[in-house]
């Protein structure tokens, strides 16, 4: 019963920090009632479908501006970072990570994460697959990785971390998903990060499915995709990581899983941790078979 001994893992970090193992047990379906008393929220309103106007004008401006994103001057740091020999054991990443396509190969190594890594005995997505190798190859301290692994704003220089996720990424643009779910411990990780995205709970009784559950779901001017089909999991997983014009920065997806547990108004759980790792293969498991474009940029 994996799922219930992750969740409670989490708990155990204070990484959620919103009701027990035992609560997530007794509600598989994600359908836990709301407190008595509990403050009532609206749900993400019902959206035209995104032939509306507005998206197709920002989707111009968008492919307009990709033809000078700025995520190459992350992907061109990312690669300077993953040749140069670096950290307390002296050596490179491309000559000592394996992202699952063998020693020190980036190509198409972004679309077939998540996987499992049997030297880390672990499913990771891309993003915390490298951090293990600049911990367990280079000899960097993970806590001082996650001091400030995203990106922040009127920041010139992004975090190592993330110049290398756009370096690998870049390198997997115009290939298919394909993440393994034909391995039986992907496809765990699978279920488990299904089962999260159906765990309501926090002030507002929200789950990852409030929003990106159903179909024709918007904020404001942002269509929400529903990450559960083909379809709508392409759309979360695409141009991640992003250059973000609002704020100039580079975000990866670990980051925009953070987020989204900021909006619910969850605590948010530790960096680069199996929780994130499962919810990222659930969503780009779904969006297997779908072409990945590349780094991309956000509004």
């Amino acid at each position: 019963m994996r799922i219930f001994m992750t969740i409670g893992a989490v708990l155990a970090l204070g990484a959620l920090g919103v009701a027990s193992p035992l609560t997530f047990a007794q509600a598989p379906s994600g359908k836990v009632p709301p407190a008595k008393g509990q403050k009532k929220m609206p749900v993400a309103a019902p959206a035209v479908e995104e032939s509306d106007e507005a998206t197709k004008e920002f989707e111009k401006f968008r492919a307009q501006m990709e033809d000078s994103n700025p995520a190459e001057l992350f992907e061109m740091k990312g690669e300077e970072l993953w040749k140069t020999k670096r950290g307390p054991k002296n050596v490179s990443l491309a000559e000592s990570c394996d992202l699952g396509q063998g020693v020190g190969v980036v190509k198409g190594a972004y679309v077939a994460t998540p996987r499992y890594f049997a030297d880390a005995d672990a499913v990771m997505d891309a993003e915390r697959r490298i951090v293990w190798c600049m911990v367990e190859k280079q000899g960097f301290k993970f806590d001082d990785i996650a001091k400030s692994p995203f990106h922040r704003e009127n920041d010139p220089g992004a975090p190592d971390i993330t110049s290398l996720v756009t370096y690998v990424a870049a390198h997997s643009k115009d290939m298919k998903f394909a993440v393994p779910l034909d391995d039986p411990r992907v496809r765990n990780a699978w279920e488990t990060g299904r089962e999260i995205t159906m765990y309501r709970a926090g002030p507002y009784d929200f789950s990852c499915n409030t929003c990106h559950g159903g179909e024709g779901k918007r904020i404001r001017m942002q269509s929400l995709p529903n990450i559960s089909t083909n379809k709508g999991a392409i759309k979360g997983a695409q141009g991640w990581p992003g250059y973000r014009m609002t704020g100039g920065v580079m975000l990866t997806l670990q980051w925009r899983m953070n987020d989204c547990f900021r909006q619910q108004r969850f605590p948010a759980p530790k960096y680069a941790s199996e929780v994130v790792s499962d919810l990222l293969t659930y969503m780009i498991g779904n969006a297997n078979g779908q072409t990945y474009r590349g780094p991309g940029i956000k509004r």
